[in-house]
């Protein structure tokens, strides 16, 4: 008897200036469910892929999150790199859909919706060590900030001017531009002529590249100048020249140096089926991805059923012994993960790991999900 199969929905940019990231979370995404099914199904069912393209625009994923949702009636939606991307599919997820939904990506935190769980790096786990560790391991305290226009970076930045004004540093500006802003010229004027020490940057593509390449151009690293970037990781060394990005820190919670055994057979698994320029990173968020599902599987194989609230339930203190870059688990009441972070600095075109943070909390404020009329609706399983 053919038994009716789970469906899992994906809003992957395929297209548009963030295709890069979003084909190789589509990949991951296919070789967690390809593995699952080859393993006999989730509770003896078969698990259905359907991959979405979210086309690096927040209307094409919101119209992709309400297909899924409606047309095709996933039981869990994942997805979305932009914050803003974010916020368009919970418009259709969660709000009006009542699907739960798994965001993969490195954020800015507070996402409090009932029905979403965060699997990415957040604040608590990406600038509150990294930025104190830089000032005292460089001597550096003058900092500036340039900064795409939308949620995460302007949060971001709040997180980073406190961590800076805390061990000492000052800020010598903060700007922000447009998502498709590319002339950098007067702001690398600034940061020169201010003698900053440290860029703490969240521009985005295509911004960046045109950015650094400005950046390297007047001398800034050559004079001895850091960057920050702490999405910046394996994806991005395809799009800019090494020589613009040597010496740049990031933050994350997976890099492919990273030397545990389940991690480097992942990795050779992935290069294996997926071989080319898209590789599994996790500023990508192709580790969110993966812990996003496999954590779900958990959360699905505890409560015996897809029934959305037994899911939650389950999912909020869902953990996972093996993933890329150590073991991860949900902190109850968070909906966000405790997982190992790494700070990594590019070296010669590649990330070496520099410093082992270990497993780091995310300090997302508790939320109290028993009265949520989201969770007291009719579930979607």
């Amino acid at each position: 008897m053919k038994r009716t199969p789970i469906k899992v929905g994906v809003i992957a940019e395929l297209t548009g200036a963030l295709s890069f990231m979003g084909i190789a979370n589509a990949n991951v995404c296919r070789m967690v469910i390809e593995d699952m099914n080859e393993a006999g199904g989730l509770l003896g069912r078969p698990v259905e892929l359907i991959i979405e393209d979210g086309r690096s625009d927040d209307a094409a994923a919101r119209s992709a999150a309400a297909k899924l949702v409606n047309a095709d009636k996933v039981d869990l939606v994942v997805g979305g790199i932009l914050s803003s991307t974010r916020q368009a599919i919970r418009s259709e997820a969660t709000e009006k859909g009542g699907t739960l939904y798994i965001y993969p990506e490195q954020y800015e935190g507070q996402e409090d919706d009932p029905l979403i769980f965060c699997t990415g790096a957040v604040p608590a786990q990406q600038v509150e060590p990294l930025i104190p560790w830089l000032m005292k391991k460089t001597g550096a305290r003058k900092f500036y900030l340039p900064s795409a226009d939308y949620i995460w970076p302007h949060l971001l930045n709040k997180a980073a001017k406190r961590m800076v004004d805390a061990n000492g540093g000052e800020i010598a500006g903060e700007e922000y531009f447009p998502l498709d802003h590319t002339d950098y010229r007067e702001t690398v004027r600034k940061i020169m002529a201010t003698g900053t020490e440290v860029v703490f940057n969240t521009i985005v593509p295509p911004g960046l590249t045109p950015f650094l390449a400005e950046l390297h151009d007047a001398g800034f690293l050559a004079r001895g100048g850091k960057i920050i970037c702490t999405y910046f990781d394996e994806n991005f060394l395809n799009l800019v020249p090494a020589a613009h990005f040597e010496g740049l820190y990031s933050c994350l919670d997976y890099y492919q140096a990273v030397d545990d055994p389940f991690s480097r057979e992942l990795l050779k698994d992935y290069n294996r089926r997926f071989p080319g320029s898209a590789m599994f990173t996790a500023g990508s968020g192709c580790s969110g991805h993966y812990k996003g599902l496999k954590l779900w599987e958990a959360a699905v194989r505890e409560a015996g059923t897809t029934d959305r609230d037994a899911v939650v339930r389950a999912l909020d203190h869902a953990a996972i012994g093996q993933a890329p870059g150590g073991p991860a688990a949900m902190v109850p009441g968070q909906h966000h993960l405790r997982h190992s972070m790494y700070i990594a600095q590019a070296q010669g075109g590649k990330f070496r790991i520099v410093k082992n943070l270990g497993a780091i909390e995310p300090k997302e404020k508790p939320r109290g999900m028993g009265s949520s009329p989201a969770l007291t609706a009719a579930s979607a399983g």
